[in-house]
């Protein structure tokens, strides 16, 4: 891969990675109800997870839902539930009540290392640009030029999810009365639910 292919490459990675979407909502979210040190597994199973599933898919996982057009059907249905549900514990989030505190009042936490990680699965976002970079960069399926593009959406991604969840740690100092954190992640959680209506739309 040339040099001026690989600044495209890596552009595109970050791009798409870091625009708004289901991930940078949720850990914006996670950031401002959680910090930066408790949402660190959600930001790893984010910025490791996607690559992972870029690199299922260069080596041909798409064909699955080509053969069997039905278990994307399924996918889709399993999407828009998962979706609606983080919605609901993200409406009902809430910061912890003490510094020492595992968990809020309600008993919310921040994702784990493997729910973000099997997260992308369920993104409609992350479906497409995981396919979009390996149709642009890694059409022919070399191993190596699909381990590009895994590699650099690695990079890509620790950027991008570091720059959300600090973002939203951030807006903890706005957010510490009660009432503007609810009207915060219910803003969220709206956004969140309206990230599905293309796919609800299709």
């Amino acid at each position: 891969m040339t040099q001026d292919l690989m600044l495209a490459l890596a552009t595109f990675a970050l791009v798409t990675v870091i625009s708004p979407g289901p991930n940078n909502l949720m850990l914006l979210t996670s950031g401002a109800n959680f910090g930066l040190a408790r949402s660190l597994p959600h930001m790893l199973g984010v910025a490791l997870g996607f690559p992972v599933m870029v690199l299922l898919v260069g080596l041909g996982v798409m064909r699955l839902f080509e053969a069997y057009p039905l278990v994307r059907d399924a996918l889709t249905v399993v999407s828009v539930l998962y979706m609606g549900w983080l919605a609901w514990k993200i409406a009902h989030a809430s910061a912890p009540g003490a510094a020492g505190e595992a968990a809020g009042p309600n008993g919310a936490r921040p994702l784990s290392f493997l729910q973000a990680t099997a997260f992308q699965w369920v993104n409609p976002k992350a479906w497409s640009m995981a396919l979009g970079a390996i149709t642009l960069y890694a059409a022919g399926g070399d191993l190596a030029a699909v381990l590009l593009v895994a590699g650099t959406y690695v990079a890509m991604g620790a950027i991008s999810t570091t720059t959300w969840t600090v973002l939203g740690g951030g807006l903890r100092r706005v957010l510490t009365n009660p009432a503007r954190l609810r009207l915060f992640n219910w803003s969220m959680a709206a956004l969140l639910i309206a990230s599905m209506l293309p796919v609800l739309l299709a």
